[in-house]
């Protein structure tokens, strides 16, 4: 069970770049949460169970933050959303935001993925979450004050 989470419920098998495949269940995951109006409560149970899934991955495929396990990028993809109106533009904007800063990594994302276990495997996709909500807000503040 902890392997089928830890893939995302399979889609980290899925060919061309599975943290793709990963994050677009994010974005089911963050529909049904946001639609349950459990968004943070499930935020937070997300986490809790991809730290917990995560190492089951590293221990089939035999290395570090194997590209299978995207369970990482499934809970996170509901941080990037917060504070953001639900419609198609804005989660465009999530999704490819996310999926920018999930592969480039800025500080201190870079520096956390090397944490042990489930740890390092989601710290770095919680910033990149982070790094979106933060700037989707910013634009969406300054286009609302007249910028």
């Amino acid at each position: 069970m902890a392997l089928f989470v830890a893939t995302g419920f399979g889609s980290g098998y899925l060919p061309f770049a599975p943290g793709t495949w990963g994050s677009l269940v994010g974005v089911a995951f963050f529909l049904a949460l946001w639609k349950l109006d459990v968004l943070l409560l499930g935020i937070v149970a997300g986490l809790i169970a991809a730290v917990l899934a995560a190492p089951a991955g590293e221990r089939r495929f035999g290395k570090k933050d194997p590209g299978q396990v995207v369970v990482d990028e499934v809970v996170c993809f509901p941080i990037a959303m917060l504070g953001l109106p639900v419609n198609v533009g804005w989660l465009v904007a999530a999704f490819l935001l996310f999926r920018f800063f999930d592969v480039v990594k800025p500080s201190p994302a870079d520096a956390v993925q090397r944490w042990p276990g489930g740890w390092g495997i989601v710290a770095d996709d919680v910033i990149a979450a982070l790094y979106t909500c933060g700037l989707l807000n910013a634009a969406r503040w300054w286009y609302a004050c007249g910028g």
